[in-house]
């Protein structure tokens, strides 16, 4: 299969472009898929970080820090693959800012238990909804995306720390799983809104003449797994869903 130099681009250190970039349209919906996982690995940092004040020990504090340097550590990688197609990444992240900042605006935690299940269950639910769509992208994309939202095993100690707190106290639990559910619905309607407001995104997830897509059923039965996923999730921390 012919290849695009990534010389044709402005990160020359990133591996040969795939054929399939010769089509704009596939091109852009690629530009603006990585600006969205970028800046939401920016926002994801700025919240851990903020939301590491909240932190009742020293070592809870190093923990969300670590968590947090894991998320910026995999922003350089998206950014060298928007230049590499010829993007300016700022520019492809720029449409993504307003959408992710209203959504940790609206779901703010109002305590540390909170922080920790957001983290957890509002970041793994990106992470799967991420993951379907790179379903349909080449394999060097999906590698990279599937790559760059990996926790470095940094959800045991979310878990650990939820149910210690529930243990201690069983009252915590109702209030704690409300707010899952609530975190749920605002990251599938975030998520909705965002692939039907780009119209690049909207038309990767249709597909076309020579490449597959979802169609109702298809897409009915991406969000029953991102559901049950979630579902999952929420059972590893000792909450109902």
């Amino acid at each position: 299969m012919t290849e695009i130099s990534a010389a044709e681009g402005d990160a020359g250190t990133v591996e040969d472009i795939p054929v399939a970039f010769q089509d704009p349209g596939y091109r852009a919906a690629v530009v603006d898929l990585l600006g969205a996982i970028a800046y939401g690995e920016i926002a994801a940092f700025d919240r851990l970080a903020e939301d590491a004040r909240l932190s009742p020990t020293i070592q809870d504090k190093l923990a969300l820090g670590k968590m947090a340097t894991v998320q910026f550590n995999h922003v350089e990688p998206l950014i060298d693959r928007i230049a590499a197609l010829g993007s300016d990444p700022v520019e492809a992240m720029a449409p993504f800012m307003k959408p992710f900042d209203a959504f940790h605006a609206k779901t703010a935690p109002s305590n540390w238990l909170e922080g920790l299940i957001k983290a957890y269950v509002g970041d793994g639910l990106a992470a799967d909804f991420y993951r379907e769509v790179a379903a349909f992208l080449d394999a060097d994309t999906r590698n990279l995306i599937i790559t760059s939202l990996a926790d470095a095993g940094h959800s045991d100690f979310v878990v650990d720390r939820v149910r210690g707190a529930i243990e201690a106290d069983h009252r915590v639990a109702g209030a704690l799983a409300l707010w899952g559910r609530r975190l749920m619905g605002e990251a599938l309607s975030q998520a909705q809104r965002v692939a039907a407001e780009r119209d690049s995104l909207a038309a990767l997830l249709a597909g076309g003449v020579d490449r597959p897509g979802l169609d109702l059923a298809a897409l009915g039965r991406m969000f029953t797994r991102l559901t049950e996923n979630h579902a999952r999730r929420m059972a590893e921390l000792g909450l109902a869903s």
